[in-house]
Parts: C-alpha cells; sequence; structure tokens
C-alpha cells in the first residue's frame, strides 16, 4: 500500500522527499525498501494463485458460470491440478466469481386426486382375478 502511494506522488514529489515526509507518521518507509520492493521478482505464491486463478476462471466461464467451490474443485482434480478447496474459494472470492442463480424452471406437475380405493378397484367386481394351479383368486 505504501508502495503505491510512493508511485502515484513519485512523479510530483520524487521518492526520497516522499520517504522523508512519512518517517514521522505510522506509515514510515525508507526509499531504499520502496526500490527493493519495485525490484523483487513475484512470490512463487503469487505466481501459483495468478495460474489457478486464471484456471478457475476459465473452469467457471465454460460452465456458464452455474459451476460454485465445490464443482470447480472437483473439475480441477478430474484435471490434474492437486488444490485444495478452500484455496478454490478464496480465489474465487478475491476473483469476483459468484454462482449464477436464476429462477429454476420446474416441470409442470399434473395434480392427481387421491381416494382411499384406486378407481380401477372401486367396486368388487372390478377385483383382478389371480390365477393359481389350484384354482382362480377374486
Amino acid at each position: 500500500m505504501k508502495v503505491e502511494f510512493i508511485d502515484q506522488f513519485k512523479g510530483e514529489h520524487g521518492v526520497q522527499p516522499i520517504c522523508d515526509t512519512l518517517k514521522d507518521t505510522d506509515a514510515a518507509i525508507a526509499s531504499s525498501t520502496y526500490y527493493a520492493a519495485k525490484t523483487r521478482p513475484e512470490s512463487a505464491r503469487s505466481n501459483r494463485d495468478r495460474e489457478l486463478t486464471e484456471q478457475i476462471t476459465t473452469i467457471h466461464d465454460d460452465n456458464y458460470s452455474v459451476y460454485g467451490v465445490r464443482k470447480v474443485y472437483a473439475e480441477m482434480h478430474r484435471q490434474g491440478t492437486p488444490v485444495a478447496r478452500c484455496t478454490v474459494a478464496l480465489l474465487m472470492k478475491e476473483a469476483g466469481l459468484k454462482v449464477l442463480r436464476g429462477a429454476r424452471v420446474r416441470a409442470p406437475h399434473a395434480r392427481l386426486r387421491r381416494s382411499s380405493v384406486p378407481p380401477i378397484w372401486a367396486s368388487a367386481s372390478s377385483l383382478p382375478t389371480l390365477r393359481t394351479s389350484c384354482g382362480s383368486l377374486t
């Protein structure tokens, strides 16, 4: 955060005068620390998070943005990328990926009126006849 602040105003004032001004505040930073932060290579964790975020975004977009953490995690494991579910959740949150949830389309249901006796067997004469070796049962 301090480095971004210095980057924003170094064109007007220069790095050293800004660092001298910040020296007496809670946001003190030495100019050598600023230059070290600017020349330091990206960490392995940042590289991996960036690569995983790209893969997560691809999976999420390929599946119409309806895949949540659980399904993205499962798909990454199917593709051979070992990653923890909590890491997927964190990276999805940081990337602003959310599940699209809309009104669910449900099939129309025919409401059936149920009676205690099925309509086919409403009378004793319409009961099915079972044939056995001893004769028939009604």
